[in-house]
């Protein structure tokens, strides 16, 4: 008898970041609906408003990642100045009243439906998409020529001219940082790295001194304490309720500065009522699961780079790089560490543009390392 030909099976995808990335999600939700609860109630006659928006975010982001998962990374690359170009329509169009539509003094969302579109977080995805293939076919240019270096550089300026139009300067710390790190590890000299950490550091300086009230987020930074049940309000109830939290926490649904103290609890400050109901387990636990993701994509950039993947390698160190400084921003902001930068925390805050797209990005980590493993049984 002659033997079965068996057909090699096709790879896995990486259980441990999809079941971190879930479990953030689920965590997140739950925190969003007892975060949100007396807020929703009062204003809204609704206790779960909040919960149930941001789990129709989430289904329509997953929706989008099973779509996205069967799309090769190669069809990206070549979409990549497309949609850079999308990008950057969109964040022209959000300047245009009757288009845009303005929310405490920020120009930055547009209507599609019940989904309240921000255009500033498919930019940061397009972004990465763009430099990396910039990085894949100009390697050499990048690593031996100022050129090279300064024409991303200048690109990411206009977006960040258009950012400031919203103004969105989260996204403009966030999406800089990102670049600027790509660009590190694409293997950029150290002396123009280090001039564009400088010039970067003087230009926020400079915007920082032009507007009053950014000179006051930062002095209110440096010693909320200093006026507590004003400027510092935001900032010394976040701290109370890490403070309350302790080892355990307080419980969940238990928090008292979601109910009577801490202004939209749901958003930028989510992580603070976390700890107030998990405590330091809950911290850590969320923490480490960030840890785990970001070194996950890093470690699949490095294995793609080592197979000849440059782009997938770009691309993953590029969403890991993202993923990483908004979470760790966030974490900083919550535990009076950085000044108030509006900036959700990834896969648990408040907010569908957000999560939509955290969630792509973290789909096309899977994709990349799916490829890897399809290449190694070939």
């Amino acid at each position: 008898m002659s033997k079965r030909h068996k057909s090699p099976r096709h790879p896995k995808y990486d259980i441990g970041l999809i079941l971190s990335s879930f479990t953030l999600l689920l965590l997140g939700l739950v925190i969003v609906a007892s975060a949100s609860i007396n807020i929703a109630q009062t204003q809204l006659g609704e206790p779960l408003y909040y919960f149930w928006r941001q789990l129709a975010y989430a289904s329509i982001g997953i929706i989008l990642a099973i779509i996205i998962i069967f799309i090769p990374v190669q069809i990206w690359q070549r979409l990549s100045v497309s949609l850079l170009l999308l990008g950057m329509s969109l964040l022209i169009l959000v300047l245009i009243p009757g288009i845009g539509y303005e929310v405490n003094g920020s120009m930055r969302w547009i209507r599609l439906g019940f989904i309240h579109f921000q255009p500033s977080e498919p930019m940061k995805l397009f972004m990465i998409l763009y430099l990396a293939d910039y990085l894949t076919r100009r390697h050499e240019e990048v690593r031996e020529t100022l050129s090279g270096f300064l024409k991303p550089i200048m690109i990411v300026c206009l977006i960040t001219c258009l950012l400031l139009l919203e103004p969105d300067y989260g996204a403009i710390v966030v999406l800089f940082a990102t670049v600027l790190g790509m660009l590190f590890l694409a293997g950029v000299p150290m002396r123009q790295f280090l001039l564009w950490i400088i010039i970067v550091a003087l230009a926020l300086g400079v915007l920082i001194m032009l507007a009053p009230y950014r000179v006051q987020r930062l002095t209110t930074f440096m010693n909320p304490w200093a006026d507590p049940f004003n400027s510092g309000f935001q900032l010394t109830q976040a701290l109370i309720a890490i403070g309350r939290g302790e080892l355990f926490g307080v419980g969940l649904g238990n928090s008292v500065q979601s109910v009577a103290y801490l202004p939209e609890p749901h958003t930028d400050f989510l992580f603070a009522i976390l700890a107030e109901e998990l405590g330091l387990v809950g911290v850590v636990i969320v923490i480490s699961l960030f840890g785990f993701i970001v070194l996950r994509a890093f470690a699949i950039a490095i294995y793609s780079e080592q197979k000849g993947l440059d782009y997938a390698s770009h691309l993953t160190s590029g969403i890991g790089l993202m993923i990483g400084l908004q979470a760790s921003i966030n974490l900083g902001v919550n535990m009076g560490l950085l000044p108030t930068k509006g900036l959700t925390l990834p896969l648990m805050s408040y907010g569908g543009s957000s999560m939509i797209i955290t969630l792509i990005m973290l789909v096309l980590i899977l994709r990349a390392d799916y490829e890897v493993k399809m290449g190694d049984r070939e």
